[in-house]
Formats: structure tokens, C-alpha cells, sequence
């Protein structure tokens, strides 16, 4: 095996480079190499696009993706060469009251550890603990099992949120997310209304099962909500939008849900402080319940990826459809040029392969 490997380097005007760096290596007993096969790009991602971010100089980024392991510590049972896996790209330092109760997605130094380590995906090879390796059966593609990190954050913020049958649900943002937090509202016996700007993807949406989509640029967004909940509003709204947009979807988010109901943020801030001005007498008054949604990570005693694989492996929820383009990794910058550009390219996910 080659002791380099190919990766994409982070520029400082934001875009990537492509070239042969030194292959990563297992630096421990209970770790796991793994040569990636395909890798997405997240809005996460496309928040970086573009941007001078000096701390990112360099650097190798990504943390969607499906891999075959190549090699294996001593002390590895869970895994061995030639097994297909998804990994899991969360890693905290392990020694925190929080790693202690595998609530890790709240690690203080979650991203820190991570970004050093498995969260790496722009690369042929990456290198984690095994525990976060997790085999994927025979009927889920190697492509479909990158979407897995995708629903593992919406699943957690439904778990958040408390859903329960028959539930009037909002989706705001029909992005990855937003896509996968519709089904997996559906598959608990949600109704859900979801709502975005890019034709495209409201058309998705209902052939992933919307009982109703609404373009907020062309229509009344408010009304079409209140006609769908009976007046009341929702029961539960998720802002799955995120980024830029949030100063405009969060107060909206607030406005579409009913009184005593709940709001749940999966959509990631900017960086830095965020000025988002909202009547908040009236959310007060309202009982309204704001729920900030972080990743995933476990729920009891189950890993929310592998709930999400079992879930996709039943059959229950649909990657393979949301998988718009596919680039390989000398194309990375084209591939983020047609993520951020969905409006025209119709891009929902984009995946890399190696």
C-alpha cells in the first residue's frame, strides 16, 4: 500500500487543491484504516465555500461517507479488511462528562478532535476508532450509506422534539436535511407540510411523501400552514434551512407553530454572533418551546446511525433518490459549484467518488 494518499486541501480563497499528501495511519490498537469510497457534500460544507478561513488552510474536510476497511489494529473484533462500513465522523475527547454518557455530539472539544482525525472525508483513506465504524449490509450502496450521517441528524431532532402519531409537522428547507426529516416524520405518522424556495426540491419532497409542498417565494407561506393544521399551527416546526438564511427562516419557524408547541433549530448557525430580531413577548406568551438540535449521537442505549442503517435497510426511509449528482474527487470543485448553485443545477445531494 502506497504511503501516500490523494486529498483535497482547503485553499485560502476557499476552494480546493487536489494533490498527494501523506497517508494516514492507525495510531492506535483499537483503530481502524479505511479506503473511502464515496463522500458528500453538506450544507455544513457549503458554509465554508468560498471563504478565507485561515484555520482551515490546508486542511482536509468532509465527514459524509461510505468506506471499505484496509487494515486494523490488534484490539479491533468489530470490523476486519473488505468490510463495507459507514462511519460515523463524530469523535469527542473521550474524557469529558459528556463522552462518559455518549452524548459526545456535546463534546466542548468535539470539533477540534474530530476535524484532526475522522472527519476527513475528502481523501482515499481515513482512520478512526472502531466503535465508530458500523458493517453495511448487501442491499445498502455504498452511495446511499453516505446519506446515513444526514439522517442521523435529523433523527436526533426528532427525537428531541418528542413527535408522536398524527402530529401536524413543518419543514422548513428542503435541503438533505430538511428531506430526511420529512420521512423520517412519515415514518412515524407525522403529517408533514414542508416549505422552500427551489422548485426542484419541493418537487422531491412530495415524491418522498409531503402530504403538502409550498414555494415561500411564490406563495402565502403562513396561510397554506394554517389551512393545513386547521387554523392552529404546527405542532412542531423544524428549521432545517440554516446558514445565512436563519435571521429569516427561525422567526418564521416561530410564526407557523401553534401555541404550547415546539421549535426545533437543525438548521447550524454562522459563525460568530447572530443578530435575529423576533417577537419574543409573543413566544413567551405563547408557551412556545425552543429546541436547539446539535448532530447525534446515541439514543439510550442505540447508536442514531445504526437506527437510521436499519431503517434504510428495511426500506423505511430513501437515500438512493435524494442523490442528484456524482463527481469524483479531481471534480470537487465543480461538485461544490453545483451544490451551491441548486437552483439552477437541481442539486439536492452531491456525492464524491474516490
Amino acid at each position: 500500500m502506497s504511503k501516500k494518499m490523494k486529498a483535497a486541501l482547503k485553499k485560502p480563497d476557499g476552494t480546493f487543491d487536489v494533490q498527494e499528501v501523506d497517508r494516514v495511519e492507525i495510531p492506535a490498537q483499537d483503530w481502524v484504516l479505511a479506503k473511502i469510497k464515496v463522500s458528500g457534500i453538506c450544507g455544513t460544507d457549503l458554509r465554508h465555500w468560498k471563504k478565507h478561513e485561515p484555520e482551515l488552510e490546508c486542511k482536509i474536510m468532509g465527514h459524509e461517507l461510505a468506506a471499505e476497511v484496509v487494515e486494523v489494529g490488534s484490539a479491533v473484533k468489530n470490523v476486519k479488511p473488505s468490510d463495507r462500513v459507514v462511519v460515523e465522523t463524530l469523535l469527542g475527547d473521550g474524557d469529558c462528562d459528556w463522552c462518559r454518557v455518549q452524548q459526545y455530539n456535546l463534546c466542548p472539544n468535539l470539533y477540534k478532535v474530530r476535524m484532526e482525525t475522522i472527519s476527513r472525508s475528502f481523501a482515499e483513506y481515513l482512520i478512526g476508532p472502531a466503535t465508530k465504524f458500523h458493517i453495511l449490509p448487501d442491499n445498502v450502496s455504498d452511495e446511499e450509506a453516505t446519506l446515513l450521517d444526514t439522517f442521523a441528524v435529523s433523527l436526533h431532532a426528532q427525537q428531541l422534539s418528542g413527535l408522536s402519531l398524527n402530529n401536524k409537522v413543518a419543514v422548513i428547507g428542503g435541503g438533505p436535511i430538511g428531506l430526511a426529516q420529512l420521512q423520517l416524520a412519515k415514518a412515524s405518522g407525522a403529517d408533514v407540510v414542508l416549505f422552500d424556495v427551489v422548485p426542484s426540491a419541493l418537487e422531491m419532497a412530495t415524491a418522498l411523501g409531503a402530504d403538502e409542498v409550498v414555494n415561500i417565494e411564490q406563495e402565502d407561506a403562513l396561510s397554506r400552514l394554517k389551512t393545513f393544521t386547521l387554523g392552529r399551527g404546527a405542532d412542531i416546526t423544524f428549521e432545517c434551512a440554516g446558514g445565512p438564511s436563519m435571521p429569516i427562516t427561525l422567526p418564521q419557524a416561530l410564526s407557523f407553530t401553534r401555541i404550547g408547541g415546539k421549535v426545533v433549530i437543525v438548521g447550524g448557525f454562522e459563525n460568530g454572533d447572530v443578530s435575529i430580531s423576533m417577537d419574543w413577548q409573543q413566544v413567551q406568551k405563547s408557551g412556545i418551546t425552543i429546541i436547539p438540535s446539535a448532530s447525534y449521537g446515541f439514543w439510550g442505549i442505540y447508536p442514531e446511525m445504526t437506527i437510521c442503517l436499519d431503517l434504510l435497510a428495511k426500506g423505511k426511509i430513501n437515500a438512493k433518490k435524494m442523490i442528484t449528482h456524482t463527481f469524483s474527487l479531481d471534480e470537487i470543485n465543480k461538485a461544490f459549484e453545483t451544490a451551491q448553485n441548486k437552483k439552477e443545477t437541481g442539486a439536492v445531494f452531491v456525492a464524491l467518488t474516490m
